[in-house]
């Protein structure tokens, strides 16, 4: 494991003893998305660098069993970050770190390399692979009643909320910029004390790092003004649910053009960009799971709620699948396109490795993208026309991540394995519960 540091980690280093951190938090996440971390001396620092942390990969989901629980952490020292909500009276900072093995290899269960090799796929093909999410959230009141939690407001879609939510955000957008993480555009959402944070485009390893930072910045800035912030899809019933679309953009690796703008064409695609879509509707079903991963994500995805239930693509359609958004007057190279099965709760490296890899299994293979569907989903007459669904609960959806060679390949075994394994401990859970509705609606009538 042992080795020197190169010149740019030397400069890095240095850097990071200049910021004056005490104590730096080494994180990485578990195959579900969960952050781990372990804190050092920043006087430690150089020594994780050349010879790792150790830690026991047998306590973390998904990552190895007993006799094969060594494992290391090599910290990736461009995510360095001072965390701007901890404490003032000790700097504290964060890197993200790499999982490795004793004998030097990536641990192929790593969730941050699954994502490294689907971009590495990418560049072999002559691409990179840029995002920006819209990420939404809840903020509830402390303290917290899981059965009837009580909004922060009462507010409604791009209202000006007249509680201190709009403080909450500009603190939360403050400390992501504080971090480097650019924030577009924030606003409130449809759903009673719902919000939205648009991050700015980033390559795709950077926006899942991005990713997982912002949820933490979220749930750690909401606590400092009394509320509790949540990312779980539909925390209210019969309320808006939590989304995280995704706008995506393939760029010439050499030249930076973007891969899916022809102006001359249909919706300004090119023939590159149709068929990257082409291959995301065809793996739509087995990606699924790893783009909605609770029991909770199948009770956002349905009709009547701007979320996406059928296997389409439009450009004016909010219900479809994949947006081909309007390119701005002016902008006729900023072709894209928005995938909206995704919610917030995902591992953003494993999602964004499967929906990359989906894509390029489109352009590989030449596939042929499908007519749009423009008209109303949401009262669509399915003898007119015969269109592939989504999968309704997460154990439809584990059938088909358990079918999709694609998904096998692109997570790579071990991670495939591990996820179907805790997501149907999950399901198996879920299946085992009485819920007061089903009480409510047949203990006295039967």
């Amino acid at each position: 494991m042992a080795a020197a540091p190169l010149p740019d980690s030397r400069r890095t280093l240095e850097s990071i003893y200049e910021s004056g951190v005490s104590y730096l938090d080494l994180q990485f996440t578990d195959v579900t998305g969960m952050v781990k971390t372990v804190s050092i001396a920043v006087r430690q620092l150089e020594a994780a660098v050349n010879s790792g942390i150790w830690f026991d990969g047998s306590a973390i989901e998904g990552f190895a069993r007993v006799a094969e629980s060594d494992m290391f952490l090599r910290p990736d020292l461009a995510t360095f970050a001072v965390i701007p909500w901890e404490s003032e009276r000790r700097r504290v900072g964060r890197v993200l770190c790499n999982v490795y093995t004793p004998n030097g290899d990536p641990f192929p269960g790593d969730p941050r390399a699954v994502l490294q090799r689907a971009i590495t796929r990418a560049n072999e093909m002559g691409y990179r692979y840029r995002l920006w999410p819209e990420l939404e959230f809840y903020l509830f009141r402390e303290p917290l009643d899981i059965q009837h939690p009580e909004p922060d407001d009462q507010a409604s879609y791009f209202d000006l909320s007249a509680s201190e939510s709009r403080e909450v955000r500009r603190a939360i957008c403050d400390a992501l910029e504080q971090m480097g993480i650019l924030v577009e555009t924030a606003h409130h959402e449809v759903g009673p004390g719902q919000h939205e944070i648009d991050l700015a485009p980033l390559d795709a390893l950077d926006m899942a790092d991005a990713v997982v930072t912002a949820r933490l910045a979220v749930k750690a800035v909401a606590a400092q003004f009394g509320l509790f912030a949540t990312f779980m899809p539909k925390p209210l019933a019969r309320m808006a649910g939590s989304g995280m679309h995704v706008h995506q953009q393939l760029l010439d690796l050499r030249g930076g053009a973007n891969a899916f703008s022809d102006p001359s064409s249909d919706y300004t695609l090119s023939n590159i960009g149709r068929m990257f879509l082409a291959g995301q509707l065809a793996h739509a079903r087995g990606m699924c799971a790893i783009l909605a991963p609770l029991v909770n994500s199948y009770k956002r995805l349905v009709a009547g709620q701007e979320a996406p239930v059928y296997v389409t693509w439009a450009q004016l359609n909010r219900s479809a699948l994949v947006r081909v958004p309007r390119s701005t007057e002016g902008q006729p190279d900023a072709a894209r396109l928005e995938l909206r099965a995704l919610d917030p709760s995902c591992n953003p490296y494993l999602a964004f490795a499967l929906m990359l890899r989906a894509g390029l299994d489109g352009i590989s293979r030449g596939m042929d993208l499908p007519t749009p569907a423009e008209e109303e989903l949401y009262t669509f007459n399915s003898r007119r026309r015969q269109l592939t669904t989504l999968p309704t609960s997460l154990y439809e959806a584990l059938e088909a991540l358990e079918a999709s060679d694609l998904a096998n390949d692109a997570l790579g075994l071990h991670v495939y394995e591990r996820f179907l394994e805790a997501k149907r401990i999950e399901w198996n859970e879920y299946s085992h519960e009485v819920s007061p509705w089903e009480r409510d609606r047949y203990l006295r009538t039967y």
